[in-house]
């Protein structure tokens, strides 16, 4: 990831399944909503996803009880289909996230750079429980 003097921070988790399979539940709106939040108590009702250099995402989160909510959005910067996406959120900051072929599956390893609101460990603590998430819901499509 370009050096920007921002704080990288890097969650990982490996899944035991195609690529092909591992993209299509990344990148698809109708799955995205069901795995893009990081507690029960959080939900992803609203996904969009233009899916190629210069297109934009927007996905909704709130609080299922509706305390809270924000879109989480920007604009896609490199897409190489099944390994690498990276973006730039609305707010400035760089993500990469790359899809590494294993033997046994993918290994999915997202970076991004951390804002200066919340503690380095609380976003991380966010962002992996997110990518638990969706790991979670990957195998229950399997």
């Amino acid at each position: 990831m370009e050096k920007s003097g921002k704080t990288n921070v890097t969650v990982s988790t490996e899944i035991d399944l195609s690529p092909e399979k591992v993209w299509e539940l990344w990148t698809s709106p109708a799955h995205i909503t069901h795995w893009n939040f990081a507690s029960d108590d959080w939900q992803c009702p609203a996904a969009e996803n233009d899916l190629k250099p210069g297109g934009k995402f927007n996905w909704h989160m709130e609080a299922k009880d509706g305390s809270a909510g924000f879109d989480f959005s920007g604009i896609y910067l490199e897409i190489v289909p099944n390994e690498l996406i990276r973006y730039k959120m609305d707010d400035g900051r760089l993500v990469q996230i790359e899809f590494k072929s294993q033997e046994s599956g993918v290994k999915i390893i997202e970076t991004f750079e951390a804002e200066n609101q919340n503690s380095i460990e609380l976003q991380r603590q966010g962002w992996q429980a997110i990518l638990d998430n969706f790991k979670k819901y990957s195998l229950l499509t399997n």
